[in-house]
């Protein structure tokens, strides 16, 4: 294993010490609906043949069982029970279901040529984030709220050039040649909230059901700020009892955990937008504080994306398929990129 590999890696036993199980299994008959899911974004999903703007994600996220009490709960690891106890001010109130979500993640962003080593003034820098995430979420019935937060770095400490570079070479594809240039080190932080409403609707023939997922809320920090808003609409059979299948925004894949575990088959065809007014957005904006490139990035920016999703008993697929409006002026293509999902529960 590569040493920039390992040390992203060694990210994942802080994960596995807050997602780990009681030491003690009677005290918490729900300890196996803990859920981890694991997702991909790469825009050569996208099938258009790109690679450039949000280049490649990767997210490993772990969702804790229905809890009565963040901080004393005997389902949360010891770990997990002592940092809740200083994020209180995060949590929501009372609600019928409280979930704990921790996750870490890591994006990579590059302009379209991969061939200058200089400065291209007129396509956004090179940036990378490595991202820690610790969120709550409280559901009522329909009605899910969704606070996190993320804490992290981007700059040369996130390891975008020896992930990209290692990826590339293993898969063939010549290296980007500009990550000299990406952005400073900068510890970066961001609070997320969202509000997600479900609407059942009655069922259609053959046995399908639809559902509609309104979302609002916003996000506040030097890693991006911003308010934002949309929906997710689903058809299919089984649809499972959680809020979407939309991961690309910071609360989407961890809306909630499914409700009660849905045997066999279940499948459904997925339309989600979400549009967003941005204020900042560091990997356009550059350094907070120091001088770095940057571009013009456009206030208003849009997903549009369709997709699949599969599940059967614990286990959940998703792939999807997005389509972005331009975020910055000057940027020569609409970027279009795939996300891949796949989660269980234990």
């Amino acid at each position: 294993m590569s040493p920039p590999l390992a040390r992203l890696l060694s990210c994942l036993p802080l994960l596995a010490l807050l997602a780990s199980p009681p030491a003690v299994a009677d005290q918490c008959p729900e300890r196996q609906h803990w859920s981890l899911a694991l997702r991909v974004d790469n825009d050569l999903f996208g099938g258009r043949g790109q690679d450039q703007g949000y280049s490649n994600g990767l997210q490993l996220t772990a969702v804790s069982p229905n809890i009565a009490d963040y901080a004393g709960d005997p389902c949360l690891s010891a770990p997990a029970r002592a940092l809740n106890r200083y994020l209180d001010w995060l949590q929501p109130g009372a609600f019928h279901q409280r979930n704990m979500v921790v996750g870490v993640q890591q994006a990579l962003y590059t302009p379209a040529d991969k061939l200058p080593r200089t400065v291209i003034a007129n396509d956004r820098p090179y940036a990378a984030a490595l991202l820690f995430n610790i969120g709550y979420n409280a559901r009522a019935g329909d009605s899910l709220r969704a606070s996190h937060l993320r804490l992290g770095v981007v700059g040369p400490a996130a390891l975008g050039h020896q992930v990209q570079d290692a990826w590339h070479d293993l898969i063939g594809v010549s290296r980007f040649h500009g990550w000299d240039n990406q952005l400073h080190n900068e510890p970066v932080f961001q609070l997320i909230h969202e509000r997600l409403h479900k609407y059942r609707f009655a069922p259609l023939p053959a046995a399908a059901g639809h559902d509609l997922i309104v979302h609002w809320g916003g996000t506040l920090g030097n890693f991006g700020t911003h308010a934002n808003a949309g929906f997710e609409w689903r058809l299919g059979w089984h649809l499972p009892d959680d809020f979407g299948s939309a991961p690309l925004r910071p609360a989407g894949e961890n809306a909630a955990p499914r409700g009660a575990h849905d045997a066999g088959w279940g499948g459904h065809l997925f339309v989600n937008l979400d549009s967003r007014w941005v204020w900042r957005d560091i990997t356009l904006d550059g350094n907070s504080f120091r001088d770095s490139h940057h571009v013009d990035k456009r206030k208003f920016v849009t997903d549009l994306g369709f997709g699949m999703a599969f599940t059967h008993g614990e286990w959940k697929f998703a792939f999807a398929r997005y389509f972005r409006s331009r975020e910055f002026d000057g940027q020569r293509e609409r970027p279009v990129y795939g996300s891949f999902t796949i989660g269980r529960r234990f």
